[in-house]
């Protein structure tokens, strides 16, 4: 039976701390950010923090930094390239998943809520475990897959149409942003392998050098791996790359009924 209230080591306490901006500041803008340390045995909470947007860079994750680097040094997060490409600061901004280092501030009304990436295991304030949808990912083989010798000693060669077919697919990071966007891989995650990695399993599947089509195919011909996809779009809607899992899934799924007739 599917459960719809949160466990008891889940549900927000309303002691959290509150950081004002300093004396002075005149463009203060609050961010409430979801903490939560797991060596403490509490339950998670809000701290909110008040900052002078004078006095920080234009970015969520600029903000960020400057809370750890001169508020509090506890706060937990990922982050590497600052650039949109490595994916390591996704997560959950007023009710939208995205990447810290690439939403602007002033795009965000109001309070600015920040929590982890939703439906995954926490492991300390806004860092997720990403240990099962690394596994998932690993389970569709990512790699080139041959069986007959490389003509010559050389490169696998593509036609600029050959090639043409990876584009919206290779640009994938995997930030987790669309599949913790998902509706059905919140509920059936442990089955369904979601929106990144299914994009990701098409990006083989469309890619003329592989030569294990078939059986990529027969590996998520499931009723839950590829089918529990109910095209809601939520996918499409929050990535940050502007990429569509949905059409990679819809392109599997078409793949997957012409190889049946």
């Amino acid at each position: 039976m599917a459960t719809f209230t949160l466990p008891k080591n889940s549900k927000i306490r309303s002691d959290g701390k509150v950081h004002k901006a300093t004396e002075g500041a005149k463009r203060v803008k609050k961010f409430k950010i979801y903490r939560y340390d797991p060596d403490s045995g509490k339950n998670p909470s809000y701290d909110t923090f008040e900052l002078d947007l004078d006095d920080c860079g234009p970015m969520v994750l600029d903000a960020l930094l400057k809370i750890k680097n001169e508020v509090d040094s506890t706060l937990t997060f990922r982050r590497s390239c600052r650039e949109g490409i490595c994916g390591s600061c996704s997560m959950n901004m007023n009710g939208s998943n995205g990447l810290a280092c690439t939403t602007a501030i002033e795009d965000l009304k109001g309070e600015i809520r920040i929590t982890p990436l939703p439906h995954m295991d926490v492991i300390r304030d806004l860092v997720p475990d990403f240990t099962h949808f690394y596994a998932q990912y690993a389970s569709i083989r990512p790699w080139l897959q041959t069986v007959s010798p490389t003509p010559s000693g050389k490169e696998r060669l593509q036609s600029p149409e050959q090639r043409e077919k990876l584009d919206g697919l290779y640009e994938c990071i995997l930030c987790a942003c669309c599949s913790t966007s998902c509706p059905s891989y919140w509920w059936n995650s442990d089955k369904f392998l979601g929106p990144a990695i299914l994009l990701q399993a098409y990006r083989w599947l469309a890619d003329s050098r592989d030569e294990m089509t078939g059986e990529r195919l027969n590996e998520l011909e499931d009723p839950f791996r590829l089918y529990r996809c109910h095209t809601i779009m939520n996918c499409a809607n929050v990535c940050p790359k502007g990429l569509s899992p949905a059409k990679a899934i819809a392109e599997t799924k078409k793949m997957m009924a012409e190889r049946a007739i």
